[in-house]
C-alpha cells in the first residue's frame, strides 16, 4: 500500500536488507550515498505529467508542462476537458499525448478511475486500474505507483536505465530483458522501489562520471524513454 513519507532510516534498512539478496545491489550499495526518496505530487495531474513526459528530454517536458498550467490555471481533469485536442496541442502536446490526458481527465470524470480510491487498492489492483486507461503502460503505471504514492514494493523493470545499472554490476555484456529482471525482482520483495532508486542512484553516477565504469564492461548505451501504450496491456 502507498505511505506519504519514506524516511532515510527506512531507506538505509531496505538498502541493507537487499544488500543481503543479491550482490549486485551490494555493490551499489556500499558506492551511491543515502538519498532522499524520489517523490512527485499524485493524483491525475502527476499522472498527466508522467504521460507529457515520455520520449521527450526534461527540459521539454518542463517547458510543455509550465505552458499547459499556464493554460489551464491548474491541470485538473475540469479543466483539461473544458480544452478540445487541438487546444492542447498549442500547449506543446503531441497529437497523441493531448488525446492520452484528455481521455484520462473523461475516465475521472465519468468515474472509471478514483485516485483517491486507488490509494486503498494494493499494488497489483491499482497497476491494473491504471493500465486500462489508454496511453498508459505498465512502465508509467508502475512509475505513477512508486513516485505519486510512495509505494515500497514495485518495479519497473521495462525501465532502460534500470536494466543498464544491472548488467553494468553484474559485468556483463547485454541487458537483461524486461521479463528476466521483473523474475530477478521478485527476490527483492518487500523493498523492489528501494532497489529501483539505488540502480537509479547507479546508473546517474556511472553516467556522470562520479564512479568510474568498472573495467571490461562495455559502454553504457543510448536511453529511449518508454512511450505511451495504444493498448490496454503491454
Amino acid at each position: 500500500m502507498s505511505k506519504t513519507i519514506i524516511s532515510l532510516a527506512e531507506i538505509q534498512f531496505a538498502r541493507d536488507a537487499l544488500s543481503q539478496v543479491d550482490p549486485a545491489l551490494a555493490k551499489a550499495n556500499k558506492v551511491i550515498p543515502l538519498f532522499d526518496w524520489r517523490s512527485r505530487a499524485n493524483g491525475f495531474s502527476g499522472l498527466a505529467k508522467l504521460v507529457l513526459e515520455q520520449q521527450v528530454s526534461v527540459a521539454s517536458a518542463n517547458a510543455i508542462w509550465n505552458r499547459l498550467e499556464n493554460g489551464l490555471g491548474s491541470v485538473e481533469p475540469k479543466n483539461v476537458l473544458k480544452k478540445s485536442i487541438d487546444e492542447l496541442k498549442t500547449f506543446g502536446l503531441s497529437a497523441p499525448k493531448a488525446r492520452y490526458i484528455h481521455g484520462i481527465a473523461h475516465a475521472h470524470e465519468a468515474g472509471e478511475v478514483d485516485f483517491d480510491e486507488l490509494k486503498h487498492l494494493d499494488d497489483e489492483a491499482a497497476s491494473a486500474k491504471l493500465i486500462a486507461l489508454k496511453g498508459i503502460g505498465r512502465w508509467t503505471a508502475e512509475a505513477y505507483l512508486m513516485w505519486c504514492e510512495a509505494r515500497t514494493d514495485v518495479f519497473p523493470a521495462a525501465d532502460i536505465a534500470l536494466q543498464e545499472a544491472i548488467r553494468i554490476l553484474d559485468g556483463a555484456a547485454h541487458r537483461p530483458s524486461t521479463e528476466a529482471l521483473y523474475n530477478r525482482s521478485e527476490k527483492w520483495r518487500p523493498y523492489r522501489s528501494f532497489a529501483a532508486h539505488l540502480l537509479w542512484g547507479y546508473y546517474a553516477a556511472i553516467k556522470q562520471n562520479t564512479i568510474p565504469m568498472p573495467q571490461g564492461v562495455p559502454p553504457l548505451v543510448k536511453l529511449v524513454k518508454p512511450a505511451a501504450k495504444t493498448k490496454t496491456k503491454n
